[in-house]
């Protein structure tokens, strides 16, 4: 390393070619004029993946074979490891960090094995998949998500325990006391062949949505303030700890908006507004929307410096990486230069140590999915779902009603009729002719909600159709229909479309949003605006996920702990035989001015 002049001179004996230091007076030759020495410099690499969601195998428990999709990704950490191994092996294991943006163990049945069937919890109990394979890849940190609760705090704690890595979450506060519940960020120091360590702090950020998401799992124990509000209270904190670089890993997307309404003061996907409201930001791994953000800069409004953010794409498909480029200036680090990528898991075969570390978790969960619960006739399939009244959506919600009307009974609600929502969550989910197994049955409902009763008015469902009929973009009467393009209008997801069962009703497609609900019935008859009905409806949008009117607040009549998904596979054990002809019928249609649009 070149000396600069300050430490050259400070030295009490002869140095340096022609130089002769006595006690009072220099003689030397004059040395040739020296170039300034170059600025000391350090380049590191952070690596980041998020929305996991129990991926660890590139399998998809539900079809029981590789996963893949239209544009043929891979998924899961053993694809994600042998990606880290080459970044480290590229810039040293000593110069990179890997963290991640939560939402870890909730989404397969792998993730659902671990915590129900088999749980971690458990005196001797076995260690989460997903805790093994992060801990074999070597992970630094990692953000909480939504889903980290959805098991309650208990399975989180086990899970937490078993990483060797920090569960940040700097806006999941203790109810009570107001103090961070779990570890609000984590330090790590690098150490630089300049003698000079840089020290990098990673602050968690998770998602205020989980008290109304989580209500049950959360309500009275832990509170999730905004988190610009966080971000500003610990960022200067950590400069003043002496952070040189501060990377904020948060499980909220970058587009500013919320999907769950006015139900909390604070917004979903705050990301890239914790980047321009808060100082002293360098970098963001953003998560929770599942989309794929490579690099996105925002400028700080007080600094006006960039704050670089980047989302990979969910499942372990996409890792994030950050490249920092640092110089030593005035005593200190600087960051001078941020940029950012995603590499490809499609592009890597899985990496065996880790296929080898977790093949008997993996094949117990493949025998316990395709374990044998019943038979159908017919086969069902949810390919036309989104446009269509399909017998499969029909079974959900014929079970959801059957489960309400059954707890219902002796109560004071039980002379009430009974109505179900349901989505359509995948496109490629099937009841197969022939024999039914666990897969088949979970394959209609992925995600690990629970089931409850709100009670509604005849008004109220109107206003809620109304809403979920914003999904179909408006095409006139004699346009032509392309399926392709008919739904998601405005972005709407598949999971924020609902069919109500019970009621009869068309959706015109070529009136605008608020008015295409027609021939709204039940039983026959026009429904009555002020009649009472109790709606079979899951906990996601029984708390407002989905913004959609009145359920949020509508009067709770009955609530179940146990997972939809669980209560459809124990409907159809019980069945034995799945006959559409006593539960399916068609409902509602696409009309464009009376005319149906199928």
């Amino acid at each position: 390393m070149p000396l600069n002049r300050r430490s050259f001179l400070g030295r009490s004996a002869a140095v340096g070619a022609g130089v002769t230091v006595t006690g009072a007076a220099t003689t030397a030759t004059a040395p040739a004029a020296q170039a300034k020495p170059a600025p000391k410099r350090y380049s590191f690499t952070v690596m980041g993946t998020t929305d996991l969601h129990g991926h660890v195998f590139n399998w998809d428990y539900f079809t029981d074979r590789e996963f893949d999709d239209k544009a043929h990704n891979d998924v899961g950490l053993a694809k994600i490891s042998t990606l880290v191994d080459r970044v480290r092996a590229e810039k040293g294991r000593r110069n990179t960090l890997l963290i991640d943006a939560g939402d870890t163990i909730q989404g397969t049945q792998l993730s659902y094995y671990y915590a129900k069937v088999d749980p971690i919890t458990a005196a001797r109990g076995p260690v989460h998949p997903m805790a093994q394979a992060m801990n074999a890849i070597g992970y630094d940190a990692a953000a909480l998500g939504n889903h980290e609760f959805n098991y309650g705090i208990p399975v989180l704690r086990k899970f937490e325990e078993q990483c060797d890595f920090p569960l940040l979450g700097a806006n999941a506060l203790d109810a009570k006391t107001l103090r961070p519940a779990f570890a609000p960020y984590s330090m790590h120091r690098l150490r630089t062949p300049c003698g000079r360590d840089v020290r990098v702090a990673v602050l968690g950020l998770t998602n205020p949505g989980i008290a109304i998401w989580d209500k049950a799992n959360v309500s009275g124990r832990m509170v999730f303030p905004g988190l610009e509000e966080q971000a500003a209270h610990w960022v200067p904190r950590l400069r003043s700890m002496g952070a040189d670089v501060v990377i904020v890993s948060a499980h909220s997307g970058s587009s500013g908006t919320s999907s769950y309404g006015d139900q909390l003061p604070y917004v979903e996907n705050a990301a890239a507004l914790v980047a321009q409201q808060v100082p002293g930001i360098d970098a963001i791994l953003v998560g929770h929307a599942h989309t794929e953000i490579a690099e996105y800069r925002v400028k700080n409004e007080r600094t006006g410096r960039d704050v670089v953010l980047s989302e990979p794409l969910k499942w372990g498909q996409r890792l994030t990486r950050f490249d920092f480029e640092l110089v030593w200036s005035k005593g200190r680090w600087v960051v001078e230069q941020v940029g950012a990528r995603v590499l490809n898991a499609n592009t890597v075969e899985e990496d065996p140590h880790i296929v080898r570390l977790l093949a008997d978790e993996h094949e117990k969960v493949v025998a316990y999915v395709n374990q044998v619960i019943g038979t159908s006739p017919v086969e069902m399939s949810t390919a036309q779902a989104p446009w269509r009244d399909e017998p499969i959506i029909d079974l959900i919600n014929h079970v959801q009603a059957e489960t309400v009307r059954a707890a219902l009974a002796g109560t004071p609600h039980a002379a009430l009729p009974v109505l179900s929502q349901a989505s359509c969550f995948s496109r490629s989910a099937a009841i197969p002719a022939g024999e039914i197994t666990i897969r088949d049955a979970a394959g209609l409902y992925p995600f690990e909600n629970t089931l409850e009763a709100r009670v509604l008015t005849g008004a109220q469902l109107k206003e809620y159709l109304e809403y979920s009929a914003r999904y179909y973009a408006r095409t006139a009467p004699g346009e032509p229909v392309d399926t392709a393009r008919l739904t998601n209008a405005g972005g709407t997801p598949d999971y924020n479309y609902d069919a109500v069962y019970g009621l009869t009703y068309d959706i015109d497609i070529a009136q605008p949003v608020g008015s295409r609900i027609t021939g709204l019935s039940f039983d026959g008859a026009p429904v009555d605006p002020a009649a009472r009905f109790v709606l079979a409806v899951n906990n996601y949008r029984a708390s407002g996920g989905g913004a959609y009117p009145h359920v949020a607040n509508a009067q709770q009549v009955w609530a179940d702990s146990d997972e939809i998904r669980n209560t459809i596979i124990q409907w159809v054990k019980a069945k034995g035989v799945l006959d559409p002809s006593e539960f399916a019928s068609v409902g509602w249609r696409l009309t464009r001015a009376g005319t149906p649009v199928f």
